[in-house]
């Protein structure tokens, strides 16, 4: 559409002054500073590039809503999107951050109203200044960084696969290798969290709580409906505290509970069978919580029901228990895969000794996952880390992970006995490194089957 001169000259003036002059330094300014000083010295005397990404398109002319790049996040606080951190070599061997972001609209040139991703189609955005006082970092126009990173001598290293229009512009510049360890190296930088973290996981999980409680209280309805009001019910508690998920919830109920990774969500919820919500809640800082709970529809769980379910608790409480500075990170899985082929065995659906079904991993045809993974601002944290410092390592106070041990039988598994067959079970909780051994941060939710069944009792009278 042609715009008349006067048109674009009346849009030109007539503005107030909105600079925010007052903003405080975000929270984890201070921890952004100290993790890229950990940055700087990995790797002295070389220019370090970590964007954030851009937005991607969902179809034809609208775009996903923006999560910046986790290690971009992490190392800035920043959640914009097309932002560019670079660490600058300086003369003593350390770095200078830069942080290269998009100003504010140009009221001269009209982008702020006649670009799509003008002010007044998105919103506004903070000023180059404003950004400098809220992250603790020198701000530039990102317009100009591949230019000013193209014509700069020295090694390289970009954290690759967030923006491909910087990553051509840097290609003959680059080598695979080198990026990837700084890919990892950022990668294991959150292994041990810093209290901030812990704090804003804690948040999460809060949120996550009360997400659950939510569903609790509208079962009923979810049995009128479908799985789908399970998820808009959870969904809604984390957007109304003003955050988001961390991931696809899983509302998995009656057989769909045997699918680890059940996203769809569209199936019946019948009282009788079981439901198993896996869902978190992402904070505006980008940590998420990440907890299961295996609940019966109507709120009592069958005999058959409750010894699986109670074989699933057992295996857990022998997980957490595993939980502790100085322990194998692998200690954990191994405590709970026992404790699950125990009971495989008792049962009489392998045949033993538990020694012979643990060697050969017979048990794996209904555990069939890993018992836990980190956590953090990822929901499968640190997930390119090097085996040696994470699944070969050692627990350090610090460490946030997940126990959450599961029993899977699927409909059509033969090997089983009918009433098996279509139960899935799955707790899951969210436990810290301590110095003296561990905390569960989801405490708060209730777990052995007892409990669960007293507790449901009271959300839905």
């Amino acid at each position: 559409m042609a715009v008349s001169e006067e048109l674009a000259a009346n849009m030109r003036g007539g503005w107030a002054d909105t600079e925010l002059r007052d903003l405080e330094p975000l929270p984890q300014a201070a921890e952004s500073a100290a993790r890229r000083a950990a940055l700087s010295a990995r790797f002295p005397g070389e220019r370090l590039v970590i964007p954030a990404g851009n937005l991607k398109t969902r179809s034809n002319d609208t775009e996903y809503r923006f999560r910046p790049a986790t290690e971009y996040a992490h190392l800035t606080g920043d959640d914009s999107e097309d932002g560019v951190l670079v660490l600058e070599p300086s003369a003593d061997g350390g770095h200078e951050a830069v942080l290269h972001l998009l100003p504010r609209s140009d009221r001269e040139n009209g982008e702020f109203w006649l670009d799509g991703q003008g002010e007044l189609w998105v919103g506004r955005r903070y000023s180059l200044k404003e950004n400098e006082r809220r992250l603790g970092l020198p701000c530039r126009d990102v317009r100009r960084v591949a230019g000013e990173l193209t014509a700069a001598d020295g090694p390289v290293r970009l954290v690759r696969g967030h923006d491909r229009g910087l990553q051509e512009a840097l290609a003959p510049q680059l080598d695979e290798e080198r990026d990837e360890e700084l890919r990892v190296f950022l990668s294991e930088l959150r292994l041990v969290k810093d209290a901030f973290e812990v704090g804003e996981l804690q948040k999460a999980v809060d949120s996550t709580v009360r997400g659950f409680e939510d569903v609790v209280r509208v079962l009923d309805r979810a049995e009128a409906t479908s799985e789908r009001y399970v998820e808009g019910t959870f969904f809604l508690r984390a957007r109304v505290e003003g955050n988001d998920v961390g991931y696809g919830s899983i509302c998995a109920a009656g057989p769909h509970a045997t699918t680890l990774h059940w996203v769809r969500n569209d199936g019946p919820v019948r009282a009788g069978e079981l439901l198993l919500l896996d869902a978190g809640v992402e904070t505006h800082t980008l940590y998420t919580a990440d907890v299961t709970r295996t609940l019966p529809v109507n709120g009592r769980f069958t005999d058959l029901q409750r010894r699986i379910y109670d074989a699933v608790y057992d295996a857990q409480e022998a997980g957490i228990a595993a939980v502790r500075p100085g322990a194998k990170y692998r200690d954990f899985h191994d405590a709970a895969q026992r404790v699950l082929t125990e009971r495989l065995v008792e049962w009489g659906l392998v045949e033993g000794p538990v020694e012979r079904v643990l060697e050969l991993g017979l048990q794996r045809r209904w555990t069939l996952h890993g018992t836990g993974h980190m956590l953090g601002m990822d929901v499968h944290d640190c997930a390119v880390a090097r085996t040696e410092t994470y699944v070969d390592g050692t627990l350090e106070p610090g460490m946030c992970l997940t126990v959450e041990p599961g029993l899977y039988f699927q409909a059509d598994d033969l090997t089983v006995p009918q009433e098996y067959r279509g139960i899935g079970v799955r707790i899951e909780d969210d436990i810290l490194v301590t110095e003296d051994g561990s905390r569960n941060l989801s405490a708060a939710l209730p777990r052995a089957s007892a409990d669960v069944e007293s507790w449901m009792a009271r959300l839905r009278s």
